[in-house]
């Protein structure tokens, strides 16, 4: 289990963490004089033996409600994930004809479009979303916006083409989110951006990928890249049967210099779960927040344990 990240709003009240060192320091002190004292002391004599247990418990969760309360008083904050209000996020697809291999059921290219569709449903409803495709050229098949049902028939009408060019759709990927609308309420800012980049092969025509990973980086946005496909795809051309093997090295690297990740897929269920994982990563931002009720929370169990071993111990009492 991970340990949240803790910063604290008001750490200088943090010295109080000495008053409960105090207190278990004095018991051990009492302790320590009893044992010197011997068994004929009168404390021994009043309380049975059985009660021992019982008495280093109650002080023991006497002392941790103190330091769960004086943690709650210096009021702490703790890393969460929250929703980002709005974004924009290009979809990118491989529309080349190795996508037509079936390899991955039905055809690289009709499961890359089940989970195209299935990501930008995951999506909040506030992120425009736009969607491009690449072969020898790319082209903004639907520029960005809200409406998910236009996206998914933009999804749905892709075809396939000769060529590759990866360079070619991050370019236009860039182009596309300056298409984003300005929000009315922050006309002035400008919505965090990514582009999800699905292929199977490597560049073949136009500019270089690692130039337009570059540029996206220099703009900041992210490109996550999706190598889709397994190492036994073939397709026929010309009625010769060709390899299409999904290579990973030209897309890791475009996911590095553009400051995104990489990531891999070689059957419609992965790629759900690969989708899935970007659209947490992209939908969420790392905020801190106030989780003092938290830890006065476990004081206040804390506190009742205590009390409890008390009232337990004062009933033994004649």
């Amino acid at each position: 289990m991970m340990i949240p990240m803790l910063s604290f709003m008001s750490p200088h009240r943090l010295w109080w963490l000495v008053v409960p060192v105090l207190v278990v320091a004095l018991y051990a002190a009492l302790l320590v004089h009893r044992r010197a004292a011997g068994s004929s002391s009168l404390l021994a004599s009043i309380l049975p033996r059985d009660t021992r247990l019982r008495r280093h418990l109650s002080v023991g969760a006497a002392a941790l409600s103190l330091v769960m309360l004086v943690i709650a008083y210096a009021q702490p904050q703790a890393m969460t994930r929250v929703p980002r209000d709005r974004a924009t996020v290009v979809v990118v697809i491989d529309v080349s004809r190795s996508m037509m291999a079936t390899d991955v059921t039905p055809t690289r290219l009709d499961a890359a479009k089940e989970g195209a569709k299935e990501f930008v449903d995951s999506l909040p409803e506030s992120f425009n979303v736009a969607l491009v495709s690449f072969a020898a050229t790319a082209d903004i098949k639907m520029p960005p916006t809200t409406d998910r049902s236009a996206l998914e028939n933009a999804i749905d009408a892709l075809e396939l083409a000769p060529s590759t060019a990866i360079g070619e759709g991050v370019y236009t990927a860039l182009d596309a989110l300056k298409l984003a609308p300005q929000d009315p309420d922050h006309p002035d800012e400008t919505a965090p951006g990514a582009i999800v980049l699905l292929s199977d092969g490597a560049t073949n025509m136009g500019r270089a990928s690692s130039d337009a990973a570059t540029e996206s980086k220099k703009q900041g946005v992210p490109v996550y890249t999706i190598a889709y496909g397994t190492s036994s795809g073939y397709v026929y051309e010309n009625g010769h049967r060709q390899s299409v093997a999904v290579d990973h090295a030209e897309l890791s690297e475009v996911a590095k210099d553009s400051g995104g990740k990489k990531y891999s897929a070689d059957s419609l269920s992965s790629l759900q779960a690969v989708y899935q994982t970007i659209s947490h990563q992209i939908g969420y931002v790392d905020e801190y927040h106030e989780i003092t009720a938290r830890f006065a929370g476990v004081a206040l169990i804390f506190a009742v344990l205590a009390s409890a071993g008390v009232m337990s111990l004062a009933a033994r009492w004649p």
